[in-house]
């Protein structure tokens, strides 16, 4: 225990300019002015604090190292009204457990509160901040250097969504999670086998009830507890980056938990949220909102935002639950809400702050991306601010992937009727630029998992499985898909148990998510499927007309202009032969992908490797066919050949079609 001493208030982290750029709405860098920072004062090492709370009537630091007594060690406030008080306090560093003790001006309003920016807390349910430092010696060099290439909108982009608590438990001890340090080989050698390249995790910011997923946030600054320390966050990211995979991290600027050490009423007033329950709770997730109109809450806000990409080198932050900042009425019936000062819904507080957090967040950390979670209409969420739009550089299709779910789910019998939920995507694919989701959220709360959300028997389950991914990883956009998806898990994820690995001991998940694998590596190797995403230019249309058959088929184009695929699927289980398809060339096309394989637990029907064109013209569009099989519940896509190599004749005595990269070791599970 620290030698109680004296806090000596004549020594500050904060200069002039600090509190100039703080009192305009301009200090985008607070996490290294408040807090709790271990310094040298003069010969003697030490904690400086320094927290925002302008109500307050005194402040003082309390914790273990003085029994939590609120007299010991007060904080002085400026005197230049910004509102801070702060203090330094000898001898005191880091593991130290501390809290404010605020009492207000207001109603003899007296509470510990846990500091707003620190960097580490007590494991939950315990609320102490922790006195901790940042030193880390980073061993990501190379990534950092082509990190614009890695994050670039024109670069392959595969993401697997993760949450750390349930990817994978204690195989001896399945109650016990996991830490950072442990997660971190399996997982890259995990994501490394499948071909994705990015991990987005789901919030690893401190929350106080698990159970939210981190959704719930409270420690802005601070990686949960339950899986380590700060450091060991630092060594998952930058093992990850060390071997060439991408961190997103979610983070959520959208409400915040209303516990009593945490942010809410902090110093006895509404400081952070909205006073009026109208505009400063969230009735879906009984939740405070942010005062975005308050030019100190979008400081501490987009502070936090950079401080990820900062001191954790996050590659791209994805804003959860950007929907509920925009509409004032989100979720509140008449009367619940106020109209702007137009008498409008839209929430134009936080339309600013969402521009600012971007704008700040692009200047100073280029080569990163930001992810809209965006469930409306809401137009230009992906364009420049300069123009009127938001600014984020990607935003969640939840079109697409609400109407891809629901026609997967019909009968087939069914599909011809609901075609349109799948060719409607191309008519705004290319109005924002878009991830294509197949996230946690649509395998909980009794949808059940995406295995279970498919027709038909354990086969045609499977089939149509492969079948959606197929179709995802064509259709423009980049891809996301959440752990377990991969191998068809049975159940709904469920996040207070591991993913149930035992199911890849049967060949038909295994054969999954080896179809799975080599979509990702054919994808990343393939310029036509990702160059031109949020381009027009990128995609057309062979044919989305034939509902009767239930058969689309597309062309998807690189950027240079000679690279194309061409894409059929059939959605339903009768395969069907001779098939034509148009293509714009002559010459051999090549079966690169079919999701029947055998490989992959298909039937085995296809093309012997290719088709030959034939000069034919196809309604008037293209002057060359394909007469082609398709598999039942499958997707065949064929690329053009060199015209100068020879198409191979076909051979008689092979039975099934040759897989992509069919290879023939097991893809390692976490042990």
């Amino acid at each position: 225990m620290a030698e109680q001493t004296q806090v000596q208030t004549n020594f500050s982290l904060l200069t002039d300019h600090d509190i100039y750029l703080f009192k305009e709405g301009s200090h985008f860098r607070l996490y290294e002015k408040l807090g709790a920072h271990v310094v040298q004062n003069g010969s003697v090492k030490g904690t400086y604090f320094a927290v925002w709370a302008p109500n307050a009537a005194q402040v003082s630091v309390v914790g273990d190292f003085n029994e939590w007594n609120p007299q010991s060690h007060p904080l002085a406030s400026r005197w230049d009204g910004a509102g801070i008080w702060e203090g330094f306090i000898p001898r005191l560093g880091k593991g130290s457990l501390y809290k404010y003790h605020i009492v207000s001006h207001h109603n003899h309003y007296r509470v510990n509160k846990g500091d707003p920016l620190a960097f580490f807390w007590e494991m939950p349910p315990n609320t102490a901040s922790v006195v901790w430092d940042l030193d880390y010696a980073w061993g990501d060099a190379a990534w950092c250097q082509k990190q614009a290439a890695h994050n670039s909108l024109h670069a392959p982009i595969s993401i697997y969504e993760v949450h750390l608590g349930s990817w994978r438990r204690d195989p001896s001890n399945p109650s016990r999670l996991l830490s950072y340090n442990e997660i971190a080989p399996m997982l890259v050698e995990y994501v490394q086998e499948m071909g994705f390249t990015h991990v987005e995790l789901m919030p690893v910011m401190e929350h106080p009830f698990y159970a939210s997923w981190g959704y719930q946030t409270l420690g802005y600054f601070a990686p949960s507890r339950r899986y380590g320390s700060p450091q060991d966050l630092m060594y998952l990211i930058d093992h990850l980056h060390q071997h060439g995979i991408g961190v997103i991290l979610d983070w959520v600027p959208s409400h915040f938990p209303t516990d009593e050490y945490g942010l809410g009423y902090f110093d006895g007033t509404h400081l952070y949220e909205h006073a009026d329950p109208r505009l400063g709770f969230h009735p879906d997730w009984r939740s405070a909102v942010f005062n975005y109109g308050r030019h100190e809450v979008r400081e501490y806000l987009i502070s936090s935002a950079c401080f990820w990409l900062d001191k954790y080198h996050a590659d791209a932050l994805r804003v959860d639950g950007v929907a509920s900042m925009l509409y004032l009425d989100y979720s509140r019936k008449d009367g619940e809400w106020i109209p702007n000062e137009h008498g409008g819904r839209e929430n134009l507080q936080a339309i600013g702050f969402l521009r600012r957090f971007n704008e700040m967040v692009y200047r100073d950390f280029p080569h990163i991306q930001t992810i809209a979670e965006e469930s409306t209409a809401w137009p230009m969420v992906t364009k420049p601010t300069d123009i009127g739009g938001l600014g984020f550089g990607m935003k969640w299709n939840m079109g697409w992937m609400h109407d891809a779910l629901e026609y997967f789910s019909q009968d087939p019998i069914h599909r011809k009727y609901h075609q349109g939920k799948l060719s409607f995507s191309i008519l705004y694919a290319f109005s924002e630029n878009f991830i294509l989701p197949l996230s946690h959220d649509e395998v909980v709360h009794g949808k059940g998992s995406l295995y279970g959300r498919m027709p038909g028997d354990g086969w045609q389950k499977f089939a149509n499985l492969r079948l959606l991914f197929g179709y995802m990883y064509t259709h423009p956009g980049k891809k996301l898909l959440f752990m377990g998806g991969e191998f068809g898990q049975w159940p709904e994820w469920q996040h207070d148990h591991s993913l149930e690995w035992h199911v890849l001991e049967h060949p038909q998940h295994r054969d999954l998510q080896k179809w799975v694998r080599d979509l990702n590596h054919f994808y990343r190797a393939e310029p036509a499927l990702f160059e031109l995403d949020f381009d027009h230019k990128g995609f057309e249309w062979i044919d989305f007309h034939d509902a009767d058959n239930s058969v689309l088929s597309y062309l998807r184009r690189n950027k240079a202009g000679d690279g194309v695929l061409a894409v059929a699927c059939n959605f339903t289980p009768v395969p069907r032969h001779n098939y034509r398809v148009g293509v714009p060339q002559g010459g051999f096309w090549k079966e690169v992908l079919n999701s029947d394989a055998k490989d992959y637990g298909g039937s085995g029907q296809g093309n012997m490797g290719g088709v030959e064109a034939s000069p034919a013209s196809f309604y008037g569009k293209f002057e060359y066919t394909l007469s082609v099989t398709l598999p039942p519940l499958g997707i065949v896509v064929f690329q053009k050949q060199p015209s100068s190599e020879p198409a191979p004749p076909p051979s008689p005595e092979k039975k099934e079609p040759k897989a992509r990269n069919p290879k023939k070791t097991e893809i390692p599970k976490p042990q």
